[in-house]
């Protein structure tokens, strides 16, 4: 019985951690970049869009579909980065709980 109310324990704990980590989540800004910085996109830690900051050089009806592509490759460097920090934190609150393989978190 000591190992159920060990892994309880345990349990919990990562429980608190996992809630830590959400909220960190939430506040966190990162910042996605294409075309040597021309385009910025923030997401929060979530992924949600905050903020797009685009170059006014960019701003020409010839360059139109350099720029959507430029957009979506920033989206894409600051949703990379954004599962990267994930990772991170979620190794963080899973620190010394075995875990299934294959099991991923949040559920």
């Amino acid at each position: 019985m000591k190992n159920l109310g060990n892994m309880l324990k345990q349990a919990q704990q990562m429980q608190t951690r996992m809630a830590e980590m959400q909220a960190k989540l939430e506040s966190t800004e990162v910042e996605g970049q294409a075309g040597a910085g021309m385009v910025k996109v923030k997401l929060t830690g979530k992924g949600e869009l905050r903020r797009i900051s685009i170059d006014p050089s960019l701003m020409t009806a010839e360059d139109r579909e350099v720029l959507e592509d430029l957009i979506v490759a920033a989206h894409g460097d600051a949703k990379q980065k954004v599962e990267a920090m994930m990772a991170e934190e979620m190794q963080k609150a899973t620190a010394g709980m075995s875990l299934p393989a294959g099991l991923k978190l949040p559920f």
